[in-house]
């Protein structure tokens, strides 16, 4: 049995301001899949950001993470309630869910545990998603000083699941019927060079790096930084491009 993994509580904060906010196509094409509309569960939440986008399409919708310090930075709403709960355990009645979501998280689960509960609480053809997005893009200049940061610093210290995240999920096989061809979508934002390090800190690897030197990583690269920037306070555009994987429940 795999344990959780806690990458982020010790920041969650942190990870609650700078992680950027899901596009509501994404959330209006899952919504689309789903027969019904009634329950959605939006499995390792963390701060929250895909279940305030998914509370618009569904009745009710029920957020769970299995870190408590993640949890304690959201907020319940009228329709949407967040609990503390493993993606393996979750606590929820059988065949109760229209919609299981995995926002950038379903590389941290036992899968195949994940899977078990995931078709015990779906109803007969719900929908599970889950998606992910790898590295940004904002300038040429940029994206070769983050992906060195990446490739070469940090090299070592991410955690093992990460191959999947760079992999897009292309080999997490689920025992659900997966939905072919899913559109593409994007996460844009605009940002201060100070938001993107604030960003950057959130990183696990970039927090391991910390924790074994004692000493930021970032700090070597931010006269680089500096220099391909411009003035600290000039926003420049960020994509994330996301790597959407649906399955239906065709039990």
């Amino acid at each position: 049995m795999t344990s959780f993994k806690d990458h982020f509580s010790s920041q969650s904060k942190h990870y609650a301001k700078y992680r950027p906010n899901y596009p509501d196509k994404l959330f209006q094409y899952i919504a689309s899949l789903c027969e019904q509309r009634t329950l959605a569960w939006d499995c390792g939440t963390g701060s929250g950001q895909a279940a305030k986008g998914l509370c618009q399409y569904f009745k009710e919708v029920i957020a769970t993470d299995a870190s408590e310090a993640q949890i304690a930075t959201t907020q319940t709403q009228s329709h949407l309630t967040f609990r503390v709960a493993p993606a393996e355990n979750s606590g929820l009645p059988n065949n109760a869910v229209d919609l299981i979501s995995v926002a950038q998280a379903l590389h941290w689960f036992d899968v195949p545990r994940f899977a078990t509960e995931a078709q015990r609480v779906l109803r007969p053809q719900g929908i599970l998603a889950a998606w992910t997005y790898n590295l940004i893009s904002i300038t040429p200049a940029v994206d070769e000083i983050i992906q060195t940061l990446y490739d070469q610093t940090l090299n070592g210290y991410w955690p093992a699941e990460r191959k999947m995240v760079e992999d897009d999920y292309a080999y997490i096989i689920l025992p659900l019927m997966e939905i072919p061809q899913t559109p593409a979508f994007h996460m844009q934002a605009s940002w201060t060079r100070d938001q993107l390090i604030g960003y950057l800190s959130t990183w696990s690897a970039v927090k391991k790096y910390v924790h074994m030197h004692q000493k930021n990583p970032l700090q070597d690269y931010f006269e680089a930084l500096q220099d391909v920037w411009g003035p600290a306070d000039t926003p420049l555009p960020v994509t994330w491009p996301l790597k959407l994987k649906a399955w239906q429940n065709d039990a």
